[in-house]
């Protein structure tokens, strides 16, 4: 079927339509005519006021909990969330059930994604269980189509078995992802260690936790040579290191979390288990300084951590909940809510997740194949938890008005449009 996008704004800086807007004709998803006007007879035809278009998204961190918990979400109601949230691509992190460690558990992934309007990646895991304690078989992994290897939300805590995985990837050209966390600093902490926590009477977690991690693998990193990317980063100080490392040559890149740079440890006195986080959220001077570090473009991506919970999780004591948000149809609209330039986010979503994981960038171009997200930067809207695609509803955004409303995507054929 053709589609026809009308008068949209190309966003994307390697176009060279870039600025420019444009009349955009698909047929069996393919780009056949990009033009000022086409007047060619459609299927389907997508105009809206204030239309804009861009490489599609690509997400880093996200857990579809498939296979397993599927009572909280699954890969299609995942991909569902994704499309929904404007990404054509999505990393699906290894903390299954069975987890992702070996070639069969991949495969899975893959073969229940190949028919979804998005492109599904795994990460597989670094050690076999994520328990940290043997290095699983990533070669396997990596040729049956892991993107990545990290143990998710269970940081390698072991140097010599981290520093083994970096040496590893080099041999299959892979990148390690690290949330960093020492967990044996507040390991009891349930939210950021401040003012807030003493206040509402919780134990903390220090952002030395995350500081820790993050200087002792920047030094593994460099001592192996080889490619690490930090997801979730929290602290200014972490940035700092993050920074310094990149101007030594060290091949390190960072993300953080729309929540992050959104609220900050005194939004937690109501007692929201929706905001019970890890990372926990920081105080407010840390929060101001990562909004400002992420406008300033000086995050390399964001991640959606994207982490759905079943309705018990959350609606108990703030001790018993778990952690974790839904957060993929969210991420454009967080952060164009806070002044984030549409031009940077694509910049960051489409082209930079690409090029720090080895993928090649689509292109807006006749006789390319259609890798496309349609959105509307200075729309706003209601997050209406009756119009929530992912299974799971453990969204704090979810009543509030958001500026940046997603259209929906072109990809692998398909179109998928809110």
């Amino acid at each position: 079927m053709k589609v026809l996008i009308k008068q949209a704004q190309v966003i994307s800086s390697s176009s060279p339509f870039n600025g420019q807007t444009k009349d955009i004709l698909i047929d069996d998803g393919r780009i056949v005519k990009i033009a000022d006007a086409i007047t060619e007879k459609a299927g389907q035809v997508i105009e809206e006021k204030g239309l804009c278009v861009s490489v599609g998204w690509m997400d880093v961190f996200a857990d579809f909990a498939d296979p397993g918990s599927e009572y909280k979400e699954t890969i299609a109601s995942g991909a569902k969330a994704a499309a929904a949230g404007g990404f054509t691509d999505v990393m699906l992190i290894p903390n299954t059930q069975p987890v992702t460690d070996s070639k069969p558990q991949v495969d899975y992934i893959v073969h229940k994604a190949k028919d979804t309007a998005v492109s599904i990646h795994p990460i597989a895991a670094i050690t076999k269980q994520t328990e940290g304690k043997e290095l699983a078989e990533m070669y396997d992994m990596q040729q049956t189509g892991a993107i990545a290897f990290s143990d998710g939300i269970h940081p390698v805590q072991n140097s010599g078995l981290l520093l083994k995985a970096l040496q590893y990837v080099k041999t299959v050209g892979g990148t390690v992802i690290q949330l960093p966390d020492d967990t044996s600093i507040g390991a009891n902490g349930l939210m950021n260690e401040g003012l807030i926590s003493t206040q509402m009477g919780l134990p903390g977690k220090p952002a030395m936790a995350e500081e820790l991690m993050v200087a002792r693998d920047i030094k593994l990193t460099r001592y192996a040579a080889s490619k690490l990317h930090f997801t979730g980063v929290s602290s200014p100080k972490s940035m700092e290191y993050i920074r310094r490392a990149k101007e030594g040559g060290i091949n390190v890149s960072c993300s953080i979390t729309p929540y992050q740079v959104f609220f900050c440890d005194e939004d937690l006195q109501e007692y929201d288990t929706n905001l019970k986080l890890n990372p926990p959220l920081r105080n407010k001077t840390d929060m101001l300084a990562m909004r400002k570090a992420l406008l300033d473009g000086n995050i390399d991506c964001i991640a959606s951590h994207h982490l759905p919970q079943h309705w018990d999780a959350k609606t108990c004591e703030f001790e018993y909940a778990k952690p974790g948000m839904i957060s993929l149809e969210t991420v454009f609209a967080v952060v164009t809510s806070l002044g984030l330039p549409a031009g940077l986010f694509v910049e960051m979503q489409a082209v930079n997740t690409r090029k720090i994981f080895g993928l090649p960038i689509p292109e807006i171009k006749e006789g390319e194949n259609a890798c496309l997200t349609l959105f509307n930067p200075t729309a706003s809207f209601t997050y209406d938890p009756a119009g929530i695609k992912s299974k799971s509803k453990n969204s704090p955004f979810t009543g509030k008005e958001l500026k940046g409303k997603v259209t929906g995507i072109i990809h692998k054929g398909q179109t998928a449009l809110n």
